[in-house]
């Protein structure tokens, strides 16, 4: 298991010492022509519900912010020093074409504090390595995120995926997008979450979004099934080593998107998939739809309170459990789509909207790019 990168972490305040009832804020925009919008707007909806955060972490994810360089991956690191930075780009340089590499930009400002080194890098796998490897290429750079991320100790792979970034730290999420200048970048979506940690200390690496390759994972909740959880997700070679929930939420999206090639919306009737009693009373072509997906992957339900907001390629899905356990509201606006924990959040940034609707315990809203439906 990998050891804490305790330079990165941040000592006021410390779980147990703050608790907030109403949990975490989450928030997320699409548009779906695809035309951009400024970082700015997340910053703003996230400041309504500061109530909902204790300083633990914030951060986002930002889809279609790279397009110079949107055919490579967008990898973001944290280090603890140079020596982890020497061997990670030693690493890095014998498996992938490195096209550029620089220091994310960052301001400095009094909120945030204590951070590591935070560098990006865009790069293309190596064909030889990627030939001799004998995986398909994002499968290869998956498992080169995990080696970094288990052997390299006081180096972490936070961003893995094509013309995306995560964006994340220790403290408050309005003051960790300022600290990353996220009014400079421009994408057609955006997540963002607020930190009320359940069961981990607050530490860099642990804020969300989680991420693997372009999916990313935002999430109020608790999950009580994430031993069972990731039990299955290690059987299929993924190594949970933050001992958080949101982290293997993650990992069963990339598992059943990427590797079992379900849909987001079929991924939702599995991780928060109809009660028995629900499927028994359902018509016979529902019902074998339902009954096949709850045998063939009932290692991926998640069960306990939860809503959570999934960036992928081309999309944004929100999902709720379902007993609907955890807030969430869905806005609309012309092309725009919005998904937050309040409606304050969403009217803040778009006073006007043309609907606005709680979406049902288990029943996904899945917003796609035009053209790239499923």
């Amino acid at each position: 298991m990998k050891a804490d990168l305790k330079p990165l972490r941040h000592h006021p305040p410390r779980e147990g010492e703050v608790r907030i009832p109403s949990g975490c804020a989450i928030s997320g925009v699409i548009d779906r022509t695809g035309k951009p919008m400024n970082g700015e707007i997340m910053i703003r909806s996230m400041e309504v519900m500061k109530e909902r955060s204790n300083g633990l972490g914030g951060g986002f994810a930002a889809y279609g912010i790279y397009p110079s360089y949107k055919d490579y991956y967008a990898l973001h690191l944290f280090y603890n020093s140079s020596i982890e930075k020497t061997e990670c780009e030693s690493f890095l340089d014998s498996h992938f074409d490195i096209i550029n590499l620089s220091k994310i930009p960052t301001k400095k400002i009094p909120e945030i504090n204590d951070e590591p080194l935070i560098w990006r890098y865009f790069v293309s796998p190596l064909p030889t390595k990627l030939a001799s490897s004998g995986l398909d290429e994002r499968e290869f750079v998956a498992r080169c995120v995990f080696r970094i991320n288990t052997r390299i100790e006081g180096a972490y792979v936070f961003s893995s995926g094509k013309n995306m970034g995560v964006f994340k730290a220790v403290g408050f999420p309005e003051d960790v997008g300022r600290f990353y200048r996220l009014d400079e970048y421009e994408g057609y979506a955006f997540t963002a979450h607020g930190r009320y940690p359940t069961n981990t200390p607050g530490w860099w690496g642990g804020a969300h979004p989680f991420a693997l390759l372009d999916f990313s994972v935002v999430h109020n909740g608790e999950i009580s099934s994430y031993d069972a959880n990731r039990r299955s997700m290690e059987q299929y070679g993924y190594t949970c080593s933050l001992q958080t929930d949101t982290e293997v939420i993650t990992y069963i999206i990339d598992y059943l998107n990427r590797k079992m090639g379900l849909t987001m919306e079929e991924i939702s009737a599995v991780v928060a998939a109809p009660f028995w009693e629900v499927i028994d009373a359902m018509e016979e072509k529902e019902r074998s739809y339902h009954e096949t997906l709850r045998t063939i992957f009932s290692s991926q339900l998640i069960t306990g309170p939860f809503s959570i907001i999934a960036g992928f390629e081309g999309g944004l899905m929100a999902l709720n459990d379902r007993l609907k356990l955890r807030s969430m509201v869905i806005g609309e606006k012309g092309e725009r789509v919005y998904i937050s924990s309040e409606e304050a959040a969403i009217r803040i940034i778009e006073p006007d909207l043309d609907r606005v609707y709680a979406p049902q315990g288990g029943q996904p809203v899945v917003i796609r790019l035009k053209g790239e439906e499923a």
